[in-house]
């Protein structure tokens, strides 16, 4: 892989640990601020890697953040040739839905750390490592499971909280990019919507410090693992 780019949402919710693994690889992260930097179709398409990071918006919100149409119009054909893509969460979403699948509201919020269930298919995975770690969950919109993909997990709200379409396209709703020790970003970024959900960021504070250093052991181990998976592919 010589060219890997992310595309960003929201500028607290960045690469995080995904920078640092990369650059141990030799390789760079190049990053394009969704809504700023412009989409070149060509380019999204030929990049040995695209990591699509998360965001506090709807994939469905496409009159209110107009750039989604371009954006959508971009990775789409990346997706169709099954190009090496990992989603997170907002990303997740947008996989689901340019692969034809429904993404709206769930029927409850997931915010702070907490555990998942690996299907049978995600204990043989990638991310077999988060059996009994607990991961960050920060979304309210579920999606459906695409055609062609299969689910690795669940959580009782989220039937589908991560889904692989075969090697090389990994989408998963919760977040094990995220930097525990910049914690204070996100309790900064997104206090309007803990407000809103009744949550004291110092819950979310106290949790980082416990599950923190975990998730992101196994968040290396994870994408580690996946990038090896995928480097044939590129």
């Amino acid at each position: 892989m010589t060219e890997c780019l992310a595309i960003r949402h929201v500028a607290f919710e960045d690469a995080g640990l995904l920078s640092a693994l990369l650059m141990e690889r030799g390789r760079t992260l190049r990053t394009l601020d969704a809504g700023i930097d412009r989409f070149d179709p060509a380019q999204i398409l030929s990049a040995d890697l695209v990591v699509v990071l998360g965001g506090p918006i709807g994939v469905y919100e496409e009159d209110q953040y107009p750039f989604l149409h371009e954006e959508f119009a971009a990775l789409h054909p990346r997706l169709e040739q099954k190009r090496p893509t990992l989603g997170i969460c907002l990303g997740a979403q947008m996989i689901a839905k340019l692969l034809g699948a429904h993404v709206g509201p769930g029927p409850a919020k997931e915010i702070g750390w907490g555990g998942i269930s690996l299907s049978e298919t995600g204990r043989a995975s990638v991310i077999a490592p988060l059996a009994d770690v607990p991961v960050l969950h920060w979304h309210g919109d579920n999606a459906d499971l695409p055609a062609g993909a299969v689910s690795l997990a669940s959580t009782p709200v989220c039937p589908h909280q991560a889904f692989a379409v075969g090697d090389t396209i990994l989408a998963l709703q919760f977040h094990i990019e995220a930097d525990p020790a910049r914690i204070e970003q996100w309790l900064v970024g997104h206090t309007v919507e803990l407000g809103k959900a009744g949550i004291d960021p110092r819950e979310i504070r106290r949790q980082a410090s416990e599950h923190g250093a975990a998730t992101a052991r196994a968040g290396r181990k994870i994408l580690t693992a996946w990038f090896d998976q995928v480097m044939g592919h590129a």
